[in-house]
């Protein structure tokens, strides 16, 4: 089963003035573009009902998924869903594979009230702006894409779950099917780490979810017979939440759970073909050794103490 609490490995307190200047930037934001006033861009209604139009989109979307994806309470969503649905902008029915499952789909009204929104949401990006150099934009839109990519990653959340556990196996299918694509011999999906290797005192193994969806593992398993040596394998994120630090996030996770198990040492592999995974071991810590296991796959091997 999923534990019900994240990992925690990073315990050192967050400074008084970077949460003020967080709660700042977020005060000033909402207010400049609106998101306080109750005809969001002009629209007849709040910032609330006009997102859940546009996450309706035009393929539509289940209510459980606008749920985990919006981060909605279960009541709120369908209330709002219920106002907009009583304006004639959306219709709710059922899934056809799946009665269980409610799809909202947008009318021909609210189709036409969401490209309406587009114009006018992207004529305010425009004039805002507008009031900038283009050397001064090219700095806020990078500064916008690294405060998401670090946000995102911020929100995400390392899990210790069963090695048994439906996420934990999808995880590793995942990380089989890729890695057997990159590997010019293939890959074995038989050489995967096993449930009872991952779990008790011997191990563990750590999904990342990202909107209660699995985006990332990793798994720690004993080396020695002394308890002294652990391994670290299978760290895998999924390509959509690539490049936002998360990988060496998970490293650092399951260097925690090492020491928690009263590890001295953590050792890994990787494929000569994965040249961005050498990079990050050396860049977190780890010192090339020679040989230690007889994995197949292993073409560099690396050490690291802890503590």
């Amino acid at each position: 089963m999923r534990a019900s609490h994240p990992t925690t490995v990073n315990t050192s307190a967050v400074a008084t003035e970077d949460i003020a200047s967080l709660r700042r930037f977020n005060r000033y934001f909402t207010r400049r573009i609106g998101a306080l006033d109750d005809h969001y861009l002009g629209q007849n209604r709040p910032l609330g009902e006009a997102r859940l139009l546009f996450e309706i989109g035009e393929g539509g979307a289940s209510l459980r998924d606008l749920r985990a994806r919006l981060g909605l309470d279960a009541g709120y969503l369908s209330r709002m869903v219920k106002a907009l649905d009583a304006e004639g902008l959306v219709r709710v029915r059922v899934h056809p594979g799946d009665s269980r499952l409610r799809i909202a789909e947008l009318t021909s009204a609210g189709r036409v009230e969401v490209a309406e929104q587009n114009l006018r949401a992207d004529a305010l990006a425009e004039g805002l702006l507008k009031g900038l150099t283009p050397g001064q934009r090219e700095q806020l839109t990078g500064a916008l894409g690294c405060a998401q990519r670090l946000l995102r990653l911020a929100a995400i959340r390392v899990e210790v779950v069963d090695g048994g556990h439906p996420d934990a196996r999808a995880c590793l299918d995942a990380y089989a099917a890729d890695i057997d694509e990159r590997f010019p011999e293939g890959y074995d999906p038989a050489t995967l780490v096993q449930p009872g290797e991952v779990s008790g005192e011997s191990g563990a193994f750590l999904v990342a979810y990202e909107e209660r969806r699995p985006v990332a593992c990793g798994a720690l398993t004993r080396f020695d017979e002394a308890g002294r040596v652990a391994e670290i394998r299978h760290v895998w994120v999924h390509p959509d939440a690539r490049r936002l630090g998360l990988a060496r996030r998970l490293l650092a996770e399951l260097e925690g759970q090492a020491e928690e198990r009263g590890y001295a040492v953590v050792r890994l592999d990787t494929h000569a073909s994965l040249t961005e995974a050498q990079s990050l071991y050396r860049a977190c810590g780890y010192t090339e050794i020679p040989r230690y296991n007889d994995d197949a796959y292993g073409a560099y091997f690396f050490e690291k103490r802890l503590g």
